[in-house]
């Protein structure tokens, strides 16, 4: 491990709420696209599939932030526990109907309530947070690993998923994601001496994390990117199927996270200079225009060179964006500002996922590449019209302390979190 990695675990218990929260982040990368192929295996009913998936990423767009927001109050171990049995539940209930051959309008209602998945990333960022709160360069190190293990979660989670779906059982990818949310959030839960303090006099001290202009601009960019994702899956299952080779979905998926693990993994060891809004308007513009390569590739091997170049800008945006939610965030809204982020994710993968399997249904997978363009173009959009609000520091806040003021500076410095 490159010598800037090894410095960050050497604060006690870094190492083990690290290895938790990649256990409880798999199903982010398994559960959605286990639906998708489960259904499709099912019933061969695309837009079905997508739209399930949808419903689950809209029901934690919904949910996600609140939960954040509790966990900001009263602590990870208080309000995770309960959530996760909910969604476990739910889970349950999902494959049952599945199995038994319920009507759909069950597996929509189930669907929905395992949208109470916690956002698993954000409960290990502001753990980071908490650690190197004032040490820009090492914070930055350890968002970029966060990044890298979001990436290899993503590497790892569809071949799973989608390979156990589609050559055990159809339901074997979905009840695999359940047991990873599981292990993974009680472990992470049980870690009492890096948890993040709660804030319960916060509670209704200034509203909404939601409130900064700037942490808009991210969250509505990011409804635009997470289209970009849940279609690329979708449709990548589609036309691995139109080309003979479904169960190749996942590696094709999988290389796609790769070039966004090896990015992240690179950009963690820069000594990062300038400001970071501009870096991220870049890494968005990059995300875009790597989506129109999609429409040429005719086959599964261009397509997998074509996605790796793609993820290519995905973990520097990531991280730069982490950088800039603690820079326009309150520190006892933290947890709820990075899930918000999530959240306008989530919203989006549930259009793009949704959108995609239509014209996958329509027009064939090749023609439904569209979708991920079309997606792309609008987050630059969305970030052109928004830089303003990126650049203007953030207003003293209710819950900012001084050292949150110092990462704020040093934003603006010689050297930034990235």
């Amino acid at each position: 491990m490159p010598s800037p990695y090894r410095a960050i675990f050497a604060a006690p218990g870094t190492r083990s709420f690290s290895v938790a929260g990649f256990l409880g982040r798999m199903p982010l990368s398994m559960m959605g696209i286990g639906i998708v192929t489960m259904i499709s295996q099912v019933t061969g009913r695309y837009g079905l599939a997508g739209a399930l998936s949808a419903t689950l990423a809209m029901s934690a767009a919904v949910l996600g932030p609140q939960i954040s927001r509790m966990v900001d109050r009263h602590g990870q171990r208080r309000v995770l526990r309960p959530a996760t049995v909910v969604a476990l539940l739910a889970a349950a209930g999902l494959l049952l109907c599945v199995q038994f051959e319920a009507a759909d309008w069950t597996l929509f209602v189930f669907t929905a309530f395992i949208g109470c998945v916690p956002s698993v990333g954000a409960m290990t960022r502001a753990r980071w947070a908490d650690i190197y709160r004032g040490e820009a360069q090492r914070l930055h190190t350890a968002y970029s690993w966060e990044s890298i293990v979001d990436e290899v979660c993503f590497i790892f989670g569809p071949i799973v998923s989608i390979g156990l779906s589609t050559i055990w059982f159809p339901e074997a990818g979905p009840l695999l994601a359940g047991v990873f949310l599981a292990v993974g959030v009680f472990w992470l839960t049980a870690q009492r001496a890096t948890e993040p303090a709660p804030h319960p006099h916060e509670e209704h001290s200034g509203g909404s994390a939601l409130r900064s202009p700037g942490l808009q601009v991210l969250a509505l960019a990011f409804v635009a990117t997470g289209a970009i994702f849940g279609s690329v899956d979708v449709v990548t299952v589609a036309f691995a199927e139109e080309q003979g080779h479904k169960a190749a979905a996942s590696l094709v998926l999988a290389v796609y996270a790769l070039g966004s693990c090896l990015a992240g993994a690179v950009f963690g060891l820069l000594h990062v200079k300038g400001e970071p809004s501009v870096r991220w308007l870049v890494g968005v513009c990059a995300m875009a225009v790597s989506m129109i390569p999609l429409l040429l590739a005719g086959n599964l091997p261009l397509l997998a060179v074509a996605l790796f170049v793609a993820g290519l800008s995905i973990a520097p945006t990531m991280v730069t964006t982490m950088a800039l939610v603690e820079a326009h965030v309150p520190r006892t809204k933290l947890t709820e500002g990075m899930t918000w982020t999530g959240t306008g994710l989530a919203i989006g993968v549930a259009l793009g996922s949704s959108a995609a399997g239509w014209v996958v249904d329509a027009s064939g997978a090749e023609a439904a590449y569209v979708v991920p363009v079309v997606s792309g173009a609008l987050a630059v959009v969305v970030g052109l019209l928004g830089y303003r609000r990126l650049r203007e520091p953030a207003p003293t806040r209710e819950g900012r302390r001084d050292d949150d003021t110092a990462v704020g500076e040093r934003l603006d410095g010689e050297q930034h979190v990235a």
